[in-house]
């Protein structure tokens, strides 16, 4: 039996151009990284509301295991059923959150041939969205810091404070 990584780097990827011009979704929607992974622009949902005949599916909060595998098997594998009816569908799915595991937890790539690709890169920083989370939260953390250095004005309260930085 083929490991799910065996099965993912098997695998023929294709454009993310390719693939968004197949959907009808113009380049100006996409924010491009590389040339197999895109974001869509908060924009985008606008022109959603609007066609009447597309459907949003949202899978979440179903954790089948301990450890929570399955959220995105799930949904991937969805979105693979409605493709092979002959209905066009796409899948977003979020940076996985590294936690204890370094993004290995499962990493949001789902499982077996119900997965996205490539996993090493989804695995390890995939868009920055949660390098920019780090990196803002750290910048307010040492904003106070230095604010409570340099005489805390604000009078914040030391002993009741729990802001912390983040890795």
């Amino acid at each position: 039996m083929k490991s799910d990584l065996d099965i993912n780097q098997a695998a023929q990827l294709k454009p993310i151009d390719e693939i968004v011009k197949s959907l009808h979704i113009k380049r100006d929607d996409l924010d491009f990284y590389g040339a197999y992974q895109a974001k869509l622009k908060a924009s985008f949902t606008n022109q959603l509301k609007e066609n009447k005949a597309s459907k949003l599916i949202l899978v979440t909060a179903m954790s089948p295991t301990p450890a929570g595998e399955g959220k995105t098997t799930t949904t991937i594998g969805l979105a693979d059923a409605l493709f092979s009816i002959g209905k066009k569908s796409a899948v977003c799915i979020r940076e996985p959150s590294l936690g204890p595991v370094f993004g290995m937890k499962g990493g949001a790539t789902g499982g077996g041939y119900a997965q996205v690709a490539p996993m090493d890169k989804i695995n390890l920083h995939f868009t920055g969205d949660f390098h920019a989370i780090t990196s803002a939260n750290n910048l307010l953390a040492a904003l106070i810091d230095n604010h409570i250095h340099h005489g805390n004005e604000l009078n914040i309260d030391i002993d009741q404070i729990s802001f912390r930085r983040c890795l």
